[in-house]
């Protein structure tokens, strides 16, 4: 757990871009990024000044170097269990989001609204005042940022298909928030960028016919429950490295001076790559009746899931909004006699 937690804090406290909230898709995402990065900073926060305490009790002998080992990884433990009960409750409200967004309940931002609130690094060459009535030309890098929010649907394709699975196709769902950063490849051309960066994933699989996972030596099988489950999900969290290579069609624009601006995000995009990471932690969730009380049971084991993920991924959309493949290309599971890949296809935004 503590290193799913270092994992967030790490991915997480790259996110700091201030903003208000706003009725646009793009603007209440980002209020939920920042809501994320603070609890992580708080809970931080209040971890070290337990542990500065705990260090100056050693110091004075007041308890001893195992006492206050014990101490410090019991404090870890609390507040990473507090972490991510509180970014949990983050997590429902984007996946509320999400939803709105698809159902078109959300207002766009006009294109004006999202130039003039735009928090990234974009190549373009201004004038500025300096203070003195003078004005100086600064040029920006070519390299922009990005907010990566996705979700949608998961599912396993096994022998070779995804028909007639053991999972539901619309109950089994993935999650995926990241940051990217996006590099111009050509100096004076527009077309080709390179993408890349690191995301936070949650891949969810609900079985059908009452079905369950259990671990049977270095088998992991789906067995069917002599009670009845209300919920039977295997979720999998992963840190993945993805990387792509991008077509952005935005043209180019030159202002009244012939100067050349170079813009992103503003028309049809292609993205086609790829990415490697690691599976930080696999569980399962039981929910079920006995004897009149409604059980909540959590599993955690690795199910002999393998520790390390490559898969091949795309997108292509328009502006921010894009529709995201993902394939993983080695088996979920290690050992099983069939090998099951697990392929993800939702809705994937990129919030400059």
């Amino acid at each position: 757990m503590q290193k799913i937690i270092f994992y967030v804090v790490v991915l997480l406290c790259l996110v700091v871009t201030k903003i208000q909230a706003q009725e646009t898709f793009e603007q209440r995402a980002k209020v939920i990024a920042e809501n994320i990065e603070n609890i992580t900073r708080e809970e931080k926060k209040i971890l070290k000044d337990k542990v500065d305490v705990i260090n100056t009790q050693l110091e004075n002998k007041s308890i001893t170097r195992e006492e206050a080992d014990k101490m410090k990884i019991e404090a870890a433990t609390f507040h990473a269990k507090r972490i991510e009960e509180r970014v949990a409750f983050e997590e429902s409200r984007l996946n509320t989001l999400i939803k709105e967004k698809v159902d078109g309940k959300i207002q766009e931002a006009s294109a004006d609204s999202v130039t003039s609130k735009r928090v990234s690094i974009i190549e373009v060459r201004y004038r500025k005042g300096n203070g003195n009535g003078k004005r100086k030309e600064v040029i920006e890098k070519r390299t922009t940022s990005q907010l990566v929010l996705a979700g949608g649907v998961n599912n396993l394709v096994t022998g070779g298909a995804v028909a007639n699975s053991k999972f539901r196709y619309w109950g089994s769902h993935f999650y995926e928030f990241g940051l990217t950063f996006n590099t111009r490849i050509m100096k004076n051309n527009n077309l080709l960028h390179a993408k890349y960066g690191m995301s936070l994933v949650y891949n969810n699989l609900r079985a059908v016919d009452n079905q369950y996972f259990v671990k049977n030596n270095d088998q992991t099988e789906l067995v069917t429950s002599s009670t009845w489950l209300s919920e039977s999900r295997l979720r999998n969290i992963q840190l993945i490295f993805p990387a792509h290579l991008e077509f952005d069609f935005t043209p180019k624009k030159v202002n009244e001076k012939g100067e050349t601006r170079f813009r992103t995000h503003r028309s049809g995009r292609i993205g086609i790559g790829g990415y490697i990471g690691a599976n930080l932690q696999t569980r399962q969730f039981l929910e079920y009746q006995r004897d009149g009380f409604e059980v909540e049971e959590k599993q955690k084991s690795n199910f002999n899931t393998n520790g390390f993920v490559y898969g091949l991924s795309a997108y292509v959309g328009y502006r921010s909004t894009s529709l995201y493949l993902k394939y993983d290309l080695n088996p979920l599971f290690k050992n099983n006699s069939a090998d099951q890949n697990n392929i993800s296809l939702g809705l994937r935004f990129d919030l400059n």
